[in-house]
């Protein structure tokens, strides 16, 4: 029995065959191993959002009711313009715009509100007292006096280099992009800002929304609204104390 085992033959693989299934095995690794990279890039997206019925009642319900007050709005007089003094308005979101109407949307977009508590200058006129009527239950807007002003850009004042937010420290960077206007320091910028003179504009668009926080500990109601904030609205001189707990 012994003799007749040895006597078999093994049967060798040619190595052509060999190489073939090296290839084959190969190519089903990497095959395997982009499925995988794609399974991970689809799961990486955003997750499916599952909303309640009652949230959709809700944002249907504050749709219905800016709809509402926009249309009750467009039948009252317009509202008197502040007196000559007040030219600047500071204007700060603290309210969230979940489920708004589209044209208050458009409104806040077009103020640059974009971001919960953040806060931007308008400058005083028809226009902006209508749009500033418009956005009213989720803006609260008064009149900054020039320490205010101070503050905001020497602290939070930011402009937008490429891509990048850019924090104001540095006189060369305003007199590079703003020198063409008259603007070569903070204090012109500070001065232009507050003034509203003839550059206005320009500065205002060359500061970026200003990005206002909120105290890690401030007492909040029911609703998880800041208590100390008050309510939107027109806030007149009030709106510097709500710049000072901010800022």
């Amino acid at each position: 029995m012994a003799d007749n085992e040895s006597k078999k033959v093994i049967k060798l693989v040619p190595e052509y065959l060999l190489k073939k299934r090296k290839t084959y095995q190969a190519i089903k690794a990497t095959q395997a191993k982009l499925a995988l990279l794609e399974k991970r890039k689809v799961t990486k997206g955003k997750p499916l959002k599952f909303k309640r019925l009652e949230d959709f009642l809700k944002e249907s319900h504050k749709k219905h009711r800016d709809e509402t007050r926009i249309r009750r709005n467009e039948r009252r007089p317009p509202a008197p313009l502040p007196p000559e003094k007040n030219k600047l308005a500071f204007a700060v979101r603290i309210r969230e715009i979940k489920g708004i109407s589209p044209k208050v949307m458009k409104v806040i977009q077009m103020m640059r509100l974009r971001k919960i508590f953040s806060g931007t200058f308008i400058k005083i006129n028809k226009t902006s007292m209508e749009m500033m009527k418009m956005v009213e239950p989720y803006v609260a807007w008064g009149f900054p006096n020039l320490k205010s002003v101070r503050e905001l850009i020497l602290k939070r004042g930011q402009t937008r280099i490429g891509r990048r937010r850019v924090p104001l420290t540095d006189n060369a960077l305003i007199e590079e992009h703003m020198g063409k206007t008259g603007i070569i320091c903070l204090e012109d910028l500070i001065h232009e800002i507050y003034s509203v003179g003839k550059s206005f504009r320009a500065a205002n668009n060359f500061l970026l929304p200003f990005k206002l926080s909120v105290p890690r500990h401030a007492a909040r109601d029911k609703a998880g609204l800041l208590k100390d904030l008050g309510n939107p609205g027109f806030r007149a001189t009030d709106i510097n104390s709500i710049i000072r707990l901010l800022n």
